[in-house]
């Protein structure tokens, strides 16, 4: 009796396991899961590098703001536009070129000359100015232009207004720069605009 009912219980606990095909489909179906999930890591990982240089791309944009803007401040003899610009010139209508007396220049009244060259910012939309199409040049006292924004930034449009040049017109010499543009990242189509406004009132008092 004993066993024969040994014999029963282990002819009852037969277990099946898992046939070929079984593993085969679960083997695809986690490696397509797995390629899916790599596939999106990867996306994300580009596209956090594009934001990280486009990011490292528009920081560079504010520091060139605002190396203009800070100099313009402490300048003088404020000129807009086209003419001699050693001499002070407004133009409310705007102007792709500004240029102004650094700080520390001397005005030798009897020469009618300044100690320095007028340090120079202007638009350059062909290359013709600092060999960099589309870009923001500045020159100081008198040297070769060089482009202060970065190739990846294009300047679409620069202007410059500027008020209060004229001695005794009870405003204070100001300019006003607008930038406008877009900037992208080698590798990518995608690019972001942009439109900027500062405004630089010059410090010395010429009311």
């Amino acid at each position: 009796m004993r066993s024969r009912s040994q014999k029963g219980l282990t002819n009852g606990s037969s277990t099946r396991g898992f046939t070929l095909i079984e593993m085969v489909v679960s083997v695809a179906l986690f490696a397509i899961v797995m390629t899916i999930c790599v596939d999106v890591l990867l996306s994300l990982v580009n596209a956090n590098r594009k934001a990280q240089a486009l990011q490292s791309v528009m920081n560079n944009l504010d520091i060139a703001l605002d190396g203009m803007v800070r100099p313009v401040r402490e300048g003088s003899n404020f000129h807009c536009g086209a003419g001699l610009n050693t001499l002070p010139q407004d133009c409310s209508a705007g102007d792709t070129s500004f240029a102004f007396e650094p700080y520390g220049s001397t005005y030798n009244s009897q020469t009618q000359t300044w100690s320095e060259q007028p340090t120079v910012y202007a638009y350059d939309s062909d290359g013709s100015i600092c060999g960099q199409a589309n870009s923001i040049c500045k020159s100081e006292n008198g040297e070769t232009p060089i482009a202060i924004t970065a190739p990846e930034v294009s300047i679409e449009q620069l202007e410059f207004y500027v008020v209060g040049t004229v001695r005794g017109d009870t405003t204070q010499p100001k300019v006003i720069i607008v930038i406008k543009g877009s900037a992208g990242v080698p590798g990518s189509t995608s690019r972001t605009t942009f439109h900027l406004q500062s405004t630089a009132v010059q410090r010395v008092l010429d009311l």
